[in-house]
């Protein structure tokens, strides 16, 4: 029971209600526990595997997962730690990113012991009458104790009504569920604590709520995300797998261990002392990149992308893989800044031209200064930005 307890708090950031899950752990039965995701991007990113590791962990001692996408709440749209009225999406949009959770997350999981749902398929049901029932559960001053809604509040930001109907319907999903378990990110723990109060309110043995860390991204600072390109996503390619978790600082992988490697605790512990007795934190860096690409690929592509790596970054070779493409203009020549901002290397121009003051661009390996020069019809070369981009550019 204790090794069973170790195991669930590994890791975590907090466990609410650890007498009652004792209890439930006790009883022998086969207990459901629930983590919801909302579609919101197509790809699923190490980020997110924080969470969906936890919920292995409960998989490996013989409970059911319910790996729940919340297409109908996708459409209110979280939220949680946001200052703005967050965009619903649209339901086709939903439907193509839940497939692409259905295909990921199964990399971690095992698809035999896992139950997938979606929350449209009792939050469609409610109609007027069961949104009523619900929001008579809970008040607008409890609300407002949200810290999100609190800010928004006190410096009169708008607050759409629908916001308020979230919780409530993530609340909903517990009670359909009858959910022994729920988990979440430390930004979801209100939505969690209201579905135990509404259990309560609906006659059901309230939930445990067991919370996971945030996992910091490739800067070390905020929160993994798409839109912040601090992330690694568990569909790239090995070699933009390895070569991004080889980018991350020291201090930051062994962070990334404790939250993402399947190691034992005793593991990581030698594996820090080593470090402490002179070994060199880059290799231990390497066995993590291994890892992870070994359980998202295979154990044959990660050691590929670490020969690359070697060749490309220690022994200062170009890829033996680099993209060609041909790209066609009028004129007879483009600024190089364009050039990179169309061929996908920038987000824009004034990017482009920030990487060549940084001394970040080179063309055949030579690397360039010029912020004006002229890329000429005619040329055939590799295009390097930073140290993963690569690309053999025919005009």
């Amino acid at each position: 029971m204790k090794e069973n307890l170790n195991l669930i708090k590994r890791g975590i950031d907090e466990l609410i209600g650890e007498d009652e899950l004792l209890a439930k752990l006790k009883s022998k039965k086969q207990l459901i526990v629930k983590a919801g995701f909302d579609p919101t991007a197509p790809d699923l990113h190490l980020g997110h595997t924080v969470l969906i590791n936890k919920l292995r962990h409960f998989q490996q001692l013989g409970h059911k997962i319910i790996f729940l996408i919340g297409d109908f709440t996708g459409m209110i749209g979280d939220p949680s730690g946001k200052n703005k009225t967050r965009p619903a999406l649209d339901e086709a949009e939903i439907k193509e990113n839940a497939k692409s959770y259905k295909k990921q997350v199964f990399k971690i999981l095992d698809p035999k012991l896992t139950d997938v749902r979606f929350n449209s398929e009792w939050s469609k049901k409610l109609g007027a009458e069961g949104i009523i029932k619900l929001a008579s559960q809970y008040n607008l001053a409890r609300m407002l104790e949200r810290d999100d809604f609190n800010k928004r509040y006190k410096s009169n930001q708008s607050i759409a009504l629908h916001e308020f109907l979230y919780p409530l319907i993530q609340a909903n999903d517990s009670i359909a569920l009858e959910a022994d378990i729920e988990l979440g990110g430390t930004d979801q723990k209100f939505n969690l604590l209201v579905g135990r109060d509404l259990q309560r309110a609906f006659g059901q043995e309230p939930q445990v709520v067991l919370t996971v860390p945030i996992l910091e991204g490739l800067d070390g600072k905020n929160k993994m995300s798409k839109s912040l390109d601090n992330y690694v996503g568990i569909d790239e390619t090995p070699n933009e797998m390895f070569g991004k978790i080889m980018s991350i600082s020291d201090e930051l992988m062994w962070r990334w261990f404790d939250l993402l490697s399947f190691k034992s605790t005793d593991e990581i512990n030698n594996l820090k002392t080593e470090q402490n007795d002179g070994r060199n934190p880059r290799d231990i860096k390497i066995e993590l990149a291994k890892e992870l690409i070994s359980r998202f690929h295979d154990l044959k592509s990660a050691d590929i992308a670490e020969t690359n790596f070697v060749n490309q970054f220690q022994k200062k070779n170009m890829p033996d893989d680099i993209e060609e493409m041909t790209f066609s203009f009028s004129g007879d020549s483009i600024p190089l800044s364009n050039l990179l901002k169309e061929c996908g290397f920038t987000k824009s121009t004034s990017e482009a031209i920030r990487m060549i003051k940084q001394g970040a661009v080179r063309i055949d390996e030579k690397k360039v200064t010029d912020l004006k020069l002229l890329i000429h019809s005619g040329t055939s070369a590799v295009f390097q930005v930073g140290k993963r981009k690569f690309k053999k550019i025919i005009l």
